[in-house]
């Protein structure tokens, strides 16, 4: 028979988690680059981007004419979608960290 007090503790416990795991999530940060250093990423644990920098010299390139902007496109979804790869890797490794190693399906690991 479930234990009613033990079922509250364990909601309240849960909860705590979820907060903690979404404090770490917005304090967890990421960068990564594409084009050797052309282009920075900048991400949160949430996968919300924070900064985009693109160095001036790839801006410059493409102002005299030299330049491509679908090659300068492709760096900046490359350096994305890779600050997302980090992200997901930041937060699996988090979240395990919390759980101690408790396989939770979803959660990777």
């Amino acid at each position: 028979m479930i234990n009613p007090l033990k079922m509250s503790e364990m909601l309240s416990q849960a909860s705590h988690m979820r907060e903690e795991v979404q404090r770490k999530l917005g304090e967890t940060v990421v960068e990564a680059t594409s084009g050797g250093g052309a282009v920075t990423a900048t991400m949160n644990g949430r996968k919300q981007l924070l900064k985009l920098r693109i160095d001036p010299a790839a801006v410059t390139s493409l102002t005299s004419g030299q330049g491509d902007v679908e090659m300068l496109e492709d760096l900046l979804v490359a350096a994305v979608n890779e600050a997302g790869r980090k992200a997901d890797e930041a937060i699996q490794s988090s979240v395990q960290g919390m759980l101690g190693g408790l396989k939770i399906p979803g959660l990777g690991g």
